[in-house]
């Protein structure tokens, strides 16, 4: 049987042969390694170190751009009754006295040039040469000018009759025409007002030199033709806006009977037992705020298409962004775990910010409570530009101190080395010295 001197002898021998288990450890005796207490204090000396977390692409920040504006809604005409039922109060709403001025020409306009014409001796004798003129009609084309033999093309629409006259006759002068003539207006083509609805003859009236209003406008028009005044009333369209004057109204007042109608109005005469008129005179109005609606419908579904576009763009930016980092393809910073932790690695450092000595030893690959010795975490970290190394001691055997490491901030290529018990090195000398023990008796008790 192998006695204990014959033990420790073997023991000693297996140390000198540097078979006993040798566990890693921070050496402060090495000048190279300097041991660090982490404190409240000496926290901030070990925060100052400089660093620049590797940040997030900006594909995870962006939106996608509205790059479209979608047209305000178009101006209307506001809607007819729509009950056939006899109003009990009908609104008033005439339109506004227009600013006057004389008449305007026009394109379509067909104006009448008038000069001498020059007669033989005889007619001159006999005083007949004043009635002897030439006249000639020109109509105001589609560029509002006119065109005269020997004179060229005189523009003359938006002018009043006076500045017409002018302009002819700068342009006979510059041409060496004897400047004698006369202008006036022949037909009124360009300027109009419509009248339909409950009046005996629709009519389209033109606009002349005198002014136009809305008696002698419905004279044209024959009068009404409306069984029913108490509900029948006259809207007036102007500029996108809808006016309205009740047929009783009209006929008791003589202001509104002098409503004064300019270029573009269009009047329809509307019985509340005749809507299918009113809805017939405003169709065109109404299918042209349809396809302004349309419009406005196909922007609004292309700004959506381009929204989508972008927002596929940035999920396949960000989806390729997190496949490399998946296949470790990115760039990124890392720290070290060693010693007693349950699996040593890395742990790599989050986009964006800091994380701190916690974050590493709470991320499922840290502490090993059951080997760990809770008083001898460090944390190393090189000196820039030397061999130095600095090694801040995380005493946890007081659950408090948890805090300090909750606070400090890991910087790239530290290292967590986490030290053994002393009972886990017993023990692992053991592990390694008994199965020796028992070969070397082995072999003392075959000699």
């Amino acid at each position: 049987m192998l006695k204990w001197p014959a033990v420790a002898a073997i023991v000693l021998c297996l140390s000198g042969c540097g078979a006993i288990y040798i566990s890693p450890q921070v050496d402060a005796e090495n000048d190279r390694v300097q041991v660090v207490p982490l404190t409240a204090k000496t926290l901030q000396r070990a925060n100052q170190d400089p660093y620049e977390p590797v940040q997030v692409p900006d594909a995870f920040f962006q939106t996608a751009p509205v790059s479209g504006i979608v047209s305000g809604p178009r101006q209307t005409p506001k809607p007819s009754l729509a009950a056939q039922a006899r109003p009990t109060v009908m609104p008033i709403s005439p339109p506004p006295d227009p600013a006057t001025g004389p008449y305007r020409i026009g394109v379509g306009d067909v104006v009448i040039l008038a000069s001498k014409t020059a007669g033989s001796t005889v007619q001159e004798l006999s005083g007949l040469l004043a009635a002897q003129s030439s006249r000639q009609g020109y109509t105001v084309q589609d560029d509002g000018a006119i065109a005269v033999p020997d004179v060229g093309r005189i523009r003359l629409a938006g002018s009043t009759l006076q500045e017409a006259e002018g302009q002819l006759f700068q342009s006979l002068v510059q041409k060496g025409i004897e400047p004698t003539f006369s202008l006036e207006i022949a037909e009124f083509n360009s300027q109009n007002v419509t009248l339909g609805g409950a009046v005996a003859q629709p009519v389209i009236i033109p606009i002349d030199l005198t002014p136009l209003f809305l008696d002698e406008a419905l004279a044209r028009a024959g009068g009404f033709s409306s069984d029913d005044p108490e509900s029948t009333s006259l809207r007036i369209y102007r500029a996108g806006t809808l006016f309205q004057i009740p047929l009783t109204e009209y006929l008791a007042r003589p202001v509104y009977q002098k409503t004064r109608l300019i270029a573009g109005d269009s009047i329809f005469v509307d019985s509340a037992f005749t809507l299918e008129k009113a809805q017939a005179y405003f169709q065109e109005q109404i299918t042209l705020a349809q396809l302004d609606q349309q419009g406005r419908a196909q922007a609004l579904a292309e700004l959506t298409a381009e929204i989508a576009r972008q927002h596929a763009a940035l999920a396949e930016r960000r989806a390729t962004f997190q496949d490399l980092v998946a296949l470790d393809a990115v760039a990124r910073d890392h720290v070290y775990l060693s010693g007693e932790v349950a699996r040593p690695g890395r742990f790599a450092l989050p986009f964006g910010r800091a994380a701190t000595v916690a974050d590493a030893l709470f991320s499922g690959n840290g502490f090993s409570s059951e080997t760990g010795n809770p008083s001898q975490i460090y944390v190393l970290r090189g000196v820039s530009g030397s061999d130095l190394v600095t090694a801040w001691r995380i005493d946890t055997s007081n659950a408090a101190n948890l805090v300090l490491a909750t606070r400090m901030e890991l910087r790239p290529n530290d290292i967590i080395f986490i030290a053994e018990q002393p009972v886990t090195r017993w023990n692992r000398a053991l592990q390694q010295i008994v199965p020796s023990l028992i070969t070397s008796g082995a072999a003392l008790a075959s000699q």
